[in-house]
């Protein structure tokens, strides 16, 4: 009974598919991960580390309209993982930050011609004091009615692990109050600025209410080690190339547990970094890991934990060691982790 509930859920979720796969077929499709994609300005050359030009975000959502694809709202996706209900495969979201005024000129509209949801994770301030190339609290609110998800980003964009618990504690209690005032909502989903947090910043997250949090490390969003550091693939001009979206949007999750060390703010600089993947992630011998400064790590696997080494300190204020693993139908395993290290050790 449980596999046919299972199974007429999948044909639900596939209608306007070809229903000549039959139901057994829909059921292979079934997913628990999804990709997340992560924008911030559209068509603004002038700040090209967080724009995406309007040629490249066209084919972007050209790409994802081919019918390869499923592109779901950010929360629905959530909700579903964590009811353990599964999702079509190749499951994308797309996520704005920071509430740019070019979001509400030129993405929205770009995305209502392909009718694709998005969620944009807003600091308040900024729309606040009216600032000067951010959306007003009215836009949002169009956005809003047109069933676009909001969610939180703080009050000042804060880098959230460099101020005291009492500090994150404001940041987070005054936004959500100016949400429910503007917005009549609190969000339930967070973006941590800059994708930098700790373990006491997740804590105090986690107690203001929200039930997922996004960093900007790359990687697959599954849900197996929790829903507090869940990863996005950050698209600008430089890393918005379309094989680079190609490879985000057919990746497959490199599920992963007992990551050490916890905290992603270093206490030892080089970490002794680690993780044990899931019982059912296969090959885990041909696991990769490699650092932007220091190339190809050295990797030892003792069954389905990994233990990866680096030849010396990482190096500046943020730092980022990705793992990959071939994955069925010549499709790749992701798994990105961003380390923050402390002034004394950069």
């Amino acid at each position: 009974m449980a596999k046919l509930i299972f199974c007429l859920r999948q044909l639900v979720l596939f209608i306007g598919m070809t229903i000549t796969a039959g139901l057994s077929s829909l059921c292979a499709y079934a997913a628990d991960h999804a990709v997340v994609l992560m924008y911030h300005r559209f068509g603004e050359t002038d700040y090209p580390t967080t724009n995406i030009r309007l040629e490249q975000f066209d084919a972007h959502l050209e790409i994802l309209a081919s019918g390869d694809f499923n592109v779901m709202a950010l929360a629905d996706i959530i909700d579903r993982l964590q009811d353990g209900q599964s999702l079509p495969d190749r499951t994308v979201a797309i996520t704005i930050d920071d509430a740019y005024l070019s979001v509400y000129t030129e993405a929205w509209p770009r995305l209502q011609a392909y009718g694709f949801p998005a969620t944009i994770f807003v600091a308040t301030q900024p729309v606040d004091r009216n600032r000067r190339g951010y959306m007003s609290w009215d836009q949002l609110r169009e956005l809003q009615a047109d069933e676009y998800g909001i969610g939180s980003q703080t009050r000042t964009h804060p880098h959230m692990h460099m101020i005291t618990p009492d500090q994150v504690e404001k940041e987070l209690r005054i936004s959500n109050d100016r949400f429910i005032a503007e917005l009549g909502i609190r969000p339930d989903l967070f973006a941590y600025p800059y994708g930098e947090y700790d373990l006491t910043v997740i804590e105090a997250v986690k107690k203001a209410g929200f039930i997922a949090a996004f960093g900007q490390n790359s990687g697959i969003m599954n849900g197996y080690d929790g829903y507090y550091e869940l990863p996005r693939f950050a698209m600008n001009e430089q890393y918005g190339t379309i094989d680079r979206l190609k490879l985000a949007i057919n990746g497959l999750p490199l599920k992963v547990k007992h990551v050490t060390p916890a905290d992603v703010v270093l206490d030892e600089n080089p970490p002794i970094y680690g993780f044990t993947m899931a019982p059912d992630m296969d090959a885990p011998k041909q696991l990769r890991c490699f650092n932007s400064i220091f190339g190809k790590l050295d990797v030892t696997t003792l069954g389905q934990r990994a233990e990866i080494r680096l030849p010396g300190p990482l190096i500046g204020k943020r730092a980022r060691i990705n793992c990959t693993m071939p994955g069925p139908d010549g499709r790749w395993r992701w798994y990105g982790r961003q380390f923050l290290l402390p002034d004394n050790q950069q």
